[in-house]
């Protein structure tokens, strides 16, 4: 199954950045541009330079790569960055809150060899875009690295690697962070070979699962594959792995937020006869917006999850918020595409794409093209439409981990945008030369 390995990773040198909570940066795809400028202004080397830095009006020999090379490069010389003096296995702890809750994510990062999905090692759940694989393609030639991990999932019933490691995380950590926006960072740089050993050992008979990172995945594939046509295969090469951050399934920490639907841009007659399609596949129920419970009522209902699926419009009426709960899952499954699994037809977020957005509202298939967005709070879908900035909100529930597993196991995926593991691993803690 997976193959693991300790990595010399390149971290900050604590001498000259005395807290690394202030040159970490969230992974390239959630750093808008307020974001990033103020990440350039945190810290002269916060690491948003290499990951995600400006763009000018870019030319051949100067751009976005270019510079994030350059800039690597002259850390790199000038001790900023320095390499782990013997591989490890890299032991992260992520402290974070959300909707005013506590909580901890512990996870593994390490080096993890390649696989062709198709061998059924390293399972995807949900389809991609070719958009961020060339930008990440790009900042594998330029850089030479992985400049953030991808987030994967392992199965670990019985404990077995955290009891393991119990002795290690009694050590003094390498990296300790300031609470910076109610986030903190500790991790253990593990290098005994024995727990090692271990380490790997238990994962080479265990599969994983992409929850985070997808792109990053097929870039470096992609990156693999460029590199075997340039010279003979190598496979203890640097591009034959790629970094990982691997979380266990059970981890009380492993938080998915799901990504509700915002939609502009429908006609006005499909808008309209929207509410009486629904009514053959849907029981509804009516809730007013402005009911102070109305959430802890929506909540209560949407619960049912999986097993009982339940979803959530408001757009239909700007008073009223209604809940939709499906009738019978043969109808509706019939009417998406034939090759999808039986598990895949009873997603919400399936039924809102393929039958709510497709079908019923004709999205993308009008003359003018209707926009799609998310958010990952129903209060905000709610607002949002209200101020007129869309037309309309679906709400869905979340997805258990362990029904990710069981889509990837199928063989099928989700729809893109069907889960958001929250918050992203950040880039800048430890990252993965492959050179």
């Amino acid at each position: 199954m997976a193959e693991i390995r300790p990595f010399k990773g390149i971290r900050y040198n604590h001498k000259i950045i005395k807290d690394v909570g202030s040159v970490v940066c969230p992974p390239h795809d959630v750093i808008p541009p307020q974001l990033q400028e103020e990440l350039y202004h945190r810290n002269e080397y916060n690491f948003v330079r290499i990951e995600f830095g400006r763009d000018f009006p870019d030319k051949p020999e100067d751009n976005r790569y270019t510079r994030a090379a350059t800039t690597l490069e002259q850390w790199l010389e000038n001790n900023v960055l320095q390499a782990e003096g013997q591989p490890a296995i890299y032991i992260h702890d992520y402290y974070f809150a959300y909707q005013g809750k506590s909580y901890k994510r512990r996870g593994m990062i390490v080096r993890v060899k390649l696989e062709e999905w198709s061998k059924r090692i390293i399972f995807p759940h949900e389809g991609t875009l070719s958009r961020s694989k060339s930008d990440r393609l790009s900042i594998l030639w330029s850089c030479q690295s992985n400049t953030s991990p991808i987030l994967a999932m392992y199965q670990d019933n019985e404990n077995k690697i955290m009891t393991g490691i119990k002795q290690e995380i009694r050590k003094k950590p390498v990296i300790e962070t300031s609470p910076i926006a109610g986030e903190k960072h500790v991790v253990w740089a593990i290098t005994d070979l024995a727990v090692i050993d271990n380490i790997c050992n238990y994962m080479a008979i265990q599969p994983l699962y992409i929850a985070d990172g997808h792109h990053r995945y097929e870039s470096a594939l992609m990156y693999k594959h460029e590199r075997e046509t340039m010279s003979s295969p190598n496979g203890d090469a640097g591009y034959n792995y790629v970094m990982m951050t691997l979380v266990e399934f059970n981890d009380p920490g492993l938080l998915i937020l799901p990504p509700h639907r915002l939609v502009q841009g429908v006609s006005k007659f499909e808008l309209k006869n929207l509410q009486e399609k629904l009514s053959n596949f849907f029981i509804i129920q009516e809730f007013s917006v402005d009911d102070p419970n109305i959430w802890h009522q929506i909540d209560r209902i949407l619960i049912g999850g999986f097993e009982q699926v339940h979803l959530g419009i408001y757009g239909l009426d700007n008073a009223k918020l209604f809940i939709l709960q499906l009738k019978d899952p043969k109808s509706i499954g019939s009417m998406m595409p034939a090759f999808h699994t039986d598990i895949y037809k009873r997603l919400d977020v399936s039924i809102i794409d393929h039958v709510i957005l497709e079908i019923m509202l004709n999205l993308g298939n009008q003359g003018e093209p209707a926009t799609l967005s998310y958010t990952y709070s129903k209060q905000d879908a709610v607002n949002r439409v209200r101020d007129g900035e869309f037309q309309m909100a679906i709400m869905l529930n979340p997805v258990k981990a362990e029904v990710i597993k069981a889509i990837a196991d199928s063989g099928d995926r989700m729809p893109r945008k069907s889960t958001y593991f929250y918050p992203k691993e950040p880039a800048g803690l430890v990252f993965n030369r492959l050179v």
